[in-house]
């Protein structure tokens, strides 16, 4: 097992500087919401006992000059307007499509060039298929995981334009996304094998850093609460402390994709960021 104490260090100073101009703007979407009806599923040291608390699952859509980079792909449609199911320990919900979103501020489809995941999990390759010219952009170790059917809490039906012959960009380190320091893709594997966080630079709002699942809510990655189905406990706690380095080293606006709080720190839908 790598050294997961040392990780965190050597691998922040790998974030690029950032080129003079490019023209950045990043829209949050809504992606579903998931209710935890039993909050002590997100820790393995039982902090949560008799907790509940809805998630939400949002995604994130960044122009790039004319190019688009669309980050996660929420819950699956299937789950569009269904009745959450009472029993079980969380709930999904969905009451809008990413495509009716995308539609709203004027963008087709077939424009997403790129679809970043930053992990195999359902609820975040649900709507992947709606893009199925893009270029899908993941974790080496998370592809390789759902190709040989070892994804859990996953479907690889979800990503079959790609199994199927698509274009895909593993990624292994971290991924200078455009070439210019504006969009990075962190290497934060624990979570799962393969996991991603993604560094935008925008020019007037300043570094906004985008967690993946590393944490779900702040209390999580505050107190090192790693959940009891991460893939490796140790690798966890090294994303986790890589994370709060980034965001302090880089003035960044850290975003937890599933922490309500959080997501409402960028402007609501149809808002942008600059």
């Amino acid at each position: 097992m790598r050294n997961a104490l040392i990780a965190p260090v050597l691998t922040v100073l790998a974030v690029p500087a950032l080129a003079a101009g490019p023209d950045l703007e990043m829209w949050r979407l809504d992606c579903g919401t998931i209710e935890v009806r039993d909050l002590d599923f997100f820790s393995d040291s039982y902090a949560y006992q008799g907790q509940s608390r809805t998630l939400t699952s949002s995604c994130y859509l960044i122009r790039h000059g004319q190019d688009y980079l669309l980050w996660d792909a929420g819950l699956p449609a299937a789950t569009l307007g269904a009745a959450t199911q009472p029993d079980g320990p969380i709930g999904p919900g969905l009451d809008r499509l990413l495509t009716d979103q995308l539609a709203q501020i004027g963008v087709d489809p077939a424009a997403i060039g790129r679809l970043g995941i930053s992990h195999y999990h359902f609820d975040h390759i649900g709507q992947a298929a709606s893009f199925p010219a893009a270029t899908l952009m993941i974790g080496a170790a998370d592809w390789t995981a759902l190709k040989d059917g070892n994804a859990a809490f996953s479907d690889p039906a979800l990503v079959q334009p790609w199994l199927d012959g698509g274009k895909v960009q593993p990624v292994t380190g971290d991924l200078d996304v455009f070439g210019d320091g504006s969009v990075t893709m962190l290497t934060m594997p624990g979570h799962t094998p393969g996991e991603y966080a993604l560094l935008v630079r925008l020019a007037q709002s300043g570094p906004v850093l985008l967690s993946g699942d590393v944490a779900h809510f702040h209390e999580q990655l505050d107190q090192d609460r790693v959940p009891p189905f991460n893939l490796d406990r140790a690798d966890s706690l090294a994303a986790m402390a890589r994370l709060r380095q980034v965001a302090a080293h880089t003035d960044a606006t850290l975003i937890i994709q599933h922490d309500a709080d959080h997501i409402a720190r960028l402007p609501a839908f149809p808002a942008s960021a600059r």
